[in-house]
């Protein structure tokens, strides 16, 4: 079995990445959504401030592992990728929980790129303004999003075309299953 973190700063393109991993069978649970449906049962707004007080609140109340703790309740069986963790705590409760299959994947992208991709997708949490994206940036930088990026197993730059990662992604995941015996034919 493997199971893949992903780590990458807001709009790198780990969306592309988390296709490719559907694509090739891989089973999925978005951090962040379980921080969304958690926010939504208890009433609070889906705005990008109210959700990172909530994300941030709860680590402070219930440690720095609480979202992966969260998550893997949620983690379907098989072969798994996991988006959305921010720091090594995460990624260690992760490790110790799935073991040596774990693999993590970092997605990068320059910071202009990002924060036009971050507009065009028009989600509810988009940063309007530059300002407002560099807010998030560092909220998630201070939750320890730069140490687990730079602890990655693989790094993807994104910074051509769709297309082009996507083919780099599915090659990359492609590698991962290879190497763990778990590469079907399709």
């Amino acid at each position: 079995m493997v199971t893949v973190i992903v780590v990458g700063m807001p709009g790198s393109g780990k969306d592309t990445l988390l296709r490719a991993a559907k694509s090739l069978g891989f089973g999925h649970v978005g951090m962040g959504d379980v921080v969304r449906r958690f926010a939504a049962k208890h009433g609070i707004p889906s705005t990008d401030e109210a959700i990172g007080g909530l994300a941030n609140s709860e680590r402070q109340k219930h440690g720095d592992a609480i979202w992966a703790e969260r998550t893997l309740e949620e983690l379907p069986p098989g072969n798994a990728i996991i988006d959305g963790s921010r720091s090594l705590h995460e990624i260690e409760c992760f490790r110790k929980s799935l073991g040596p299959g774990l693999r993590v994947i970092a997605v990068k992208a320059p910071r202009e790129l990002r924060f036009r991709r971050l507009q065009l997708r028009q989600r509810s949490d988009a940063p309007r303004t530059l300002d407002e994206f560099s807010r998030r940036e560092a909220r998630e930088a201070a939750w320890g999003l730069a140490a687990a990026i730079s602890s990655a197993d693989i790094s993807l730059d994104n910074e051509g075309t769709q297309e082009d990662f996507l083919a780099e992604c599915l090659a990359a995941l492609k590698s991962l299953l290879a190497d763990h015996g778990s590469l079907s034919t399709s």
